[in-house]
């Protein structure tokens, strides 16, 4: 038996905005967005927010839902109360468009600044040999769809608008300590050192690891402990292990 719901969305765009009362039908087993869509439908059709599969797996919708993070596909109305207000904001950290859509090229930036998979000269799709365990390793990290609701609680650029020049977020480290595991790529023997250039050219020290990543990832993503520790301990190596800095001043 469906409901009259109370909702407030926020309605503006990069000048300012408000946020916007709404009485609405809820049927059971909808989710956030199927109330979005029904508000776009009936009562303010110029509504703009992102959206493609509703399936948890395009992270086209991500919003802010009573100040949380989250999908709205994947936010049933049956975790609210019947007289409880539902409040939808656009991601924070990112620029507004207008509405609930964000501009969120800062992350498409990002991404170009990782230097790309080298695969080992000579060898050919379809030649790729690497054990079952260094596999499985890195395979959680290529289930990101790229929500970027990460990057938007992450609080050192949600909070501090001038470190996005220097720090690509978790998204993008989490991309940089998935190609430092690849026992093929071959950037380093290229000249380049995966974590040197997350210190260096990503911020990865602005990080402290507070896992608030890893608490609003949809796919479950372990962050923190499976990727941002584990490069933050490869940077210390690489700096501060005697052994290896001895190796590298005797290499050089």
């Amino acid at each position: 038996m469906g409901y009259q719901a109370h909702f407030r969305v926020w309605r503006g765009d990069a000048g300012g905005g408000d946020l916007g009362d709404y009485t609405v039908e809820v049927n059971e087993g909808e989710v956030v967005l199927d109330i979005i869509h029904r508000i776009q439908a009936t009562q303010a059709p110029d509504l703009a927010v992102r959206w493609n599969c509703k399936a948890g797996k395009c992270g086209s919708c991500s919003a802010e839902i009573n100040g949380r993070p989250g999908l709205m596909c994947m936010k049933r109305m049956s975790t609210f109360s019947e007289d409880e207000t539902v409040t939808v904001t656009p991601m924070r950290t990112f620029p507004v468009v207008k509405d609930l859509v964000c501009d969120v090229s800062y992350n498409y930036a990002k991404a170009r600044e990782v230097p790309a998979f080298r695969p080992p000269e000579g060898l050919e799709p379809g030649e790729y040999r690497m054990q079952q365990v260094d596999v499985q390793r890195s395979q959680e990290f290529r289930k990101c769809i790229e929500c970027f609701l990460c990057q938007n609680t992450c609080h050192v650029i949600r909070d501090h608008e001038d470190n996005k020049q220097a720090f690509s977020g978790p998204r993008f480290l989490m991309r940089v300590a998935e190609l430092d595991m690849h026992p093929l790529d071959t950037h380093e023997e290229a000249g380049g050192h995966r974590a040197a250039e997350a210190r260096g050219d990503h911020g990865l020290g602005l990080c402290n690891i507070t896992k608030c990543c890893t608490e609003v990832c949809p796919e479950h993503i372990q962050i923190t402990d499976n990727a941002l520790i584990p490069l933050k301990e490869r940077v210390a190596d690489h700096r501060y292990d005697p052994i290896l800095r001895l190796f590298r001043k005797n290499k050089d």
